[in-house]
């Protein structure tokens, strides 16, 4: 049994986290194989000592090519102790989640369990009705493509006051089912009908995660570690169920529950409820796990042609959330500020974000985490793939949740 603790770091820690990152800060690490440090390797280290400086406590990141790793780090791990980030530390990797969940589903269609164009209903009758949901008229790969038009269930008012606000603190130790979940966003119109266009909704992945389990006689958990985990030996990323503790080596992660957008309140929130994400984003891992994971992925050893060439068959992005530009089943494309074109998926937890993008053919992969939920960089992901020609400014951070 968990011991249940609320560690309050508060504003002041905010102001600890940036003197002590600033004094902190790491420089890069390299394993045995990795390839001779670079200008773009210089790059994107001073990208994120850039961060640190202004505020976020921490930062790692992993390059991988066909030469070999470069890891990086910048910054704390723990803004009390000071102790500097670390490369193997395990981390919330959120949203990047969707793509282990849709890499599955794939799987699953290419053993003739599934066929992406069935209806929801097939597979959860009478699980998605009222207030204009309706099950019978989505198809599971709408699910991961983002455009059933259901409701984004973060967006209710109520669970956004519970988990986005100093509630949290309260709450974030409550387990929920994907059934509660669920009820959330369908206790809301849809905002479209299925298949109008792409509109991000954690939503639909709970209910993927869902199908997932209805056919294959497993749960979800049990379906990733047999078509994943396994297969490529991932052996530092885990599924939480309902524990609220972190595996080690992992970081602390400082979490803003101000409701003032123009203001930081910061806490401590590593200790969190993993049954709260589900199938939407409930994934522990690393920056080498992600970035060899993303590497099969792309480069065809997890999936056929065919399932893969279907995953990265792409809606345009032209909802609120703009830090894509095209989404697939499960993968986005974006192009960086020098204009090369990455896949992959960002993925925001409270008090971290992470990303994990690569070329199309998956022979350079970039993945990286910061331990703050209140501010990000495109800087550090362009210049891993553009070096020093990086463009564009900073947008605001807008995690995907």
């Amino acid at each position: 049994m968990t011991t249940r603790r609320t560690a309050r770091t508060g504003i002041v820690a905010l102001a600890a986290a940036a003197v002590a990152a600033t004094a902190f800060t790491a420089p890069a690490q390299a394993d045995a194989h990795a390839p001779k440090k670079t200008e773009r390797h210089a790059a994107t280290q001073r990208a994120m000592d850039d961060l640190v400086r202004a505020g976020t406590p921490g930062v790692i990141a992993q390059l991988r090519t066909e030469s070999g790793v470069w890891n990086a780090t910048s910054g704390v791990s723990d803004v009390t102790t000071g102790k500097p980030r670390s490369a193997k530390e395990r981390y919330r990797i959120a949203s990047i989640t969707k793509t282990f969940v849709a890499a599955v589903l794939l799987d699953q269609e290419a053993d003739g369990l599934l066929s992406l164009d069935d209806t929801v209903d097939k597979w959860l009758p009478g699980v998605v009705r009222g207030n204009g949901n309706d099950g019978r008229k989505m198809t599971v790969r709408q699910l991961l493509n983002h455009s059933t038009g259901l409701f984004e269930y973060s967006a209710d008012p109520e669970y956004f006051r519970k988990h986005y606000t100093k509630a949290y603190l309260k709450h974030r130790y409550d387990t929920w089912t994907p059934l509660q979940t669920i009820r959330v966003g369908l206790a809301h119109q849809p905002d479209f009908a299925p298949g109008a266009k792409h509109a991000y909704s954690n939503t639909g992945y709970v209910l993927a995660g869902l199908v997932i389990e209805k056919a294959s006689g497993n749960s979800y958990a049990h379906e990733v570690r047999k078509r994943i985990l396994k297969p490529l030996g991932l052996r530092d990323t885990t599924l939480p169920g309902n524990s609220v503790s972190m595996p080690n080596p992992h970081s602390k992660a400082y979490g803003n529950l101000s409701e003032d957008p123009g203001k930081l309140d910061v806490y401590d929130v590593t200790e969190q409820n993993g049954s709260q994400a589900f199938a939407d984003g409930d994934i522990i891992s690393t920056t080498s796990d992600v970035t060899r994971f993303l590497q099969a992925l792309l480069g065809g050893e997890l999936l056929p042609a065919k399932q893969l060439t279907a995953m990265k068959a792409m809606l345009p992005n032209k909802g609120p959330i703009a830090s894509y530009d095209e989404y697939g089943l499960g993968l986005y494309s974006l192009k960086t500020s020098c204009g090369i074109k990455v896949w992959g998926h960002s993925g925001g937890a409270s008090g971290a974000g992470s990303e994990v993008v690569g070329t199309e053919d998956g022979k350079k992969v970039f993945a990286l985490n910061i331990n703050g939920d209140w501010d990000w960089s495109d800087k550090i992901r362009d210049s891993a793939f553009c070096g020093t020609k990086v463009k564009a400014a900073d947008p605001a951070f807008k995690p995907l949740r």
